[in-house]
């Protein structure tokens, strides 16, 4: 089925609180789709917010009929009921830094209404109708960057439902939806939750999946032009030691240069330098932590982890509302970890290879790949720019979650930082955009050189296999002077052609 969304035909999808993953929030972050909620989910949330009434008018439920953080043992005065959700969200909203892109607002609004429409935060149908709206209609609140440690994105979400009670502003898109009048449980309910971080998470999640496949290409291309062996490939040597991901690294580059499962022994040399011999074995960690990075997504974006749970599920079978611990990311973090944590090594390996590009002794040709100037230095600034890139990414991978915080008069006394881990992440994939960027640019630079019969084996000249797409691809699209020139130009057009080559 196909709608529209701001003046472009994009695909429809349906949320209802389940099987939402990071490539659909992308997918609708980026304005690629638009939004429908299931009706059947709807009554989900309708029933919670009733449920959620019931259970404020014959008990105590944290932040509906007390305060929040250390004020949990204060009841609200029936006087203030009516403002308390109100003067919740503007407390709360005190986000500082930089405004966020678009996007990663986009995508934790995405997140936070599908979470909405599993039916636990009991909150008031008319505020997910508005949310809804929003989404729809492409517009976003302004976000400030710092504001959450990894128990929930407070001060982000906070700043989305002032935007909804019409207090803070909108940008982009359409015409925003009308203001709503927020009540009393509807504060709470809307900001307990890590939407902005899982949003976030799932941005780049989706990115670098895509540059891993990406990278597999670069690194088929780079071991072409050093005529490089296939035995580290070969299937035995993986089925001797089968980690999925080494299998799967192992696998793809075969498919890319046409290679069989069980390759012939190198002409040349017996071994290559590890940039290309351990690159199954460096490169498949990461495909295995990306991996694992979904699948924690996979349950956080389709979960109602709200504090209080409002459930229909309560002791003698009696709707309930349970307070928890839910809100803290633990797994979240962890495993934003992993990957930036595995994504190091394999850029590391790839400003290995763009060493092994410019060495004459591994290339056969000119020292850096420079021109036919006497003494040129060609591609010699790509591995400073390269193995700067990595510092940064080597940075974006010390752990967040050691860090230690106590907040709120010390009865929240613990933080995940998955918060802070999210946004390294996102750091960590624009760097290695760039190293495999520089990469690319040698590799291209290096096949040229060499020629159509400058090796035995001249996949790269052969449409009818990826690798040979790539090359054409990359070849159309860097500047083909061989001269010494500023490269920056060069890198980024090989980094924006990333996306496409995983789709080889």
């Amino acid at each position: 089925m196909e709608s529209r969304i701001v003046g472009i035909d994009v695909p429809q999808i349906e949320l209802d609180g389940h099987g939402l993953d990071s490539e659909t929030v992308a997918l609708i972050a980026d304005g690629e789709a638009c939004v429908e909620v299931s009706p059947h989910a709807f009554c989900q949330v309708e029933q919670s917010w009733r449920r959620a009434c019931d259970l404020v008018a014959t008990g105590r439920v944290y932040g509906r009929s007390t305060g929040v953080g250390a004020n949990r043992v204060l009841d609200v005065d029936p006087a203030d009921l009516g403002l308390h959700g109100l003067r919740l969200l503007r407390s709360h909203a005190g986000g500082i830094g930089e405004p966020l892109p678009a996007r990663q607002v986009r995508a934790m609004m995405i997140v936070r209404l599908n979470q909405l429409l599993v039916g636990g935060a009991g909150l008031r149908p008319e505020v997910v109708q508005g949310l809804t709206a929003a989404v729809k209609a492409g517009v976003h609140p302004l976000v400030n960057e710092y504001g959450a440690v990894g128990t929930g994105d407070l001060a982000a979400l906070s700043q989305l439902g002032l935007a909804l009670a019409g207090e803070h502003p909108w940008q982009g898109g359409r015409t925003p939806p009308p203001a709503i009048g927020l009540e009393t449980g509807d504060a709470l309910a809307l900001i307990s939750s890590n939407a902005l971080t899982l949003g976030q998470a799932s941005l780049a999640r989706h990115s670098l999946d895509r540059l891993l496949r990406g990278a597999h290409v670069v690194a088929a291309l780079s071991l072409l032009a050093v005529d490089g062996s296939l035995e580290a490939f070969a299937e035995p040597v993986h089925a001797a030691r089968p980690h999925p991901g080494n299998v799967r690294a192992a696998a793809e580059l075969r498919r890319l240069v046409g290679a069989p499962a069980r390759p012939g022994p190198p002409t040349g040399r017996i071994q290559d330098p590890y940039g290309f011999r351990c690159f199954p074995q460096i490169h498949g960690p990461a495909l295995e932590a990306c991996d694992a990075l979904e699948r924690v997504l996979a349950i956080e974006l389709n979960v109602g982890a709200e504090n209080p749970l409002i459930s229909a599920d309560g002791p003698d079978g009696k709707p309930a509302a349970y307070h928890h611990g839910g809100f803290y990311s633990a797994h979240v973090a962890l495993a934003l970890e992993y990957m930036v944590l595995a994504l190091l090594p394999t850029a590391r390996l790839s400003a290995a290879r763009l060493a092994a590009l410019s060495e004459p002794g591994i290339t056969g040709l000119r020292p850096f790949l420079a021109g036919g100037a006497s003494a040129g230095s060609g591609v010699l600034i790509l591995e400073y720019s390269a193995n700067a890139a990595i510092a940064e990414l080597r940075n974006a991978a010390a752990p967040a979650s050691a860090g230690h915080a106590v907040l709120s008069r010390s009865v929240e006394e613990a933080a995940s930082f998955a918060s802070q881990s999210a946004r390294q992440v996102l750091r960590a994939v624009e760097t290695y955009r760039l190293v495999l960027g520089c990469e690319l640019v040698a590799a291209v630079r290096a096949l040229r050189q060499r020629g159509p019969d400058g090796t035995k084996r001249a996949a790269w000249g052969d449409r009818s296999l990826p690798v040979g797409r790539a090359y054409a691809l990359a070849d159309a699209k860097l500047d083909l002077s061989m001269e010494d020139r500023p490269l920056s130009a060069d890198v980024s057009a090989a980094a924006g052609l990333l996306d496409t080559l995983a789709d080889l």
